[in-house]
């Protein structure tokens, strides 16, 4: 069991990363203003889930096995990059039809969902930052470390829920209005696409 004083420490370092937009906030953000809030706490959701999918393979040890061969994080950076990038330039070129009574949803949420999961699951820099953050924490007298690994990871996709939880109702609520607006309307693909692609690149050009 985690002792109250290390918990207390993490906690206060995850609200520090929770308040600063991430890669996860700004996905979750540009789905819920230009589809809705449905899909964006899908969006979170599914980062959510692929952090829970991280925490496990850290504690099995996958991870460290593709943080120790360069050739193995190579292939999944790039994976993760392509994907990312595919769904900007998608997005971009995706021809969205103007919806005046703000209704419109131009992703679904099992779509968006699967979406974040993927891009999640294939960011190598999530799979480093469980890695090399989680293990701070980890006491030998605080009992089994596989344990206290998975408290802690559960405990920060938790944390990141409940953020974009919040900007998903948020940006969806001020997205109906938006897409009410055509020129609005006409833009938000190709930011969306564009945020795609710059996380794309960041996680192409990001070193070991």
């Amino acid at each position: 069991m985690i002792d109250q004083t290390t918990l207390i420490t993490y906690l206060a370092i995850l609200f520090g990363f929770v308040i600063i937009p991430g890669p996860a906030v700004l996905l979750t953000l540009a789905r819920a203003s230009t589809s809705g809030t449905r899909v964006g706490v899908a969006t979170g959701m599914g980062i959510a889930v692929g952090d829970l999918i991280h925490t496990i393979l850290a504690v099995v040890g996958i991870s460290a096995v593709v943080m120790a061969s360069a050739t193995l994080f190579t292939i999944v950076k790039y994976l993760g990059a392509a994907y990312l990038i595919y769904l900007g330039i998608r997005s971009i070129l995706e021809k969205v039809e103007t919806d005046y009574s703000g209704s419109g949803h131009s992703l679904t949420a099992k779509a968006a969902f699967r979406q974040a999961v993927i891009a999640e699951v294939l960011n190598p820099k999530s799979a480093m930052f469980f890695l090399a953050f989680l293990p701070q924490f980890v006491k030998a007298e605080n009992g089994a470390v596989w344990l206290q690994l998975i408290q802690l990871g559960v405990l920060f996709v938790l944390m990141g829920l409940l953020s974009t939880m919040v900007v998903a109702v948020s940006a969806g609520r001020i997205g109906v209005y938006l897409r009410r607006n055509p020129v609005i309307t006409r833009w938000q693909g190709k930011c969306v696409g564009g945020i795609y692609c710059a996380l794309g690149l960041r996680v192409a050009l990001q070193e070991r």
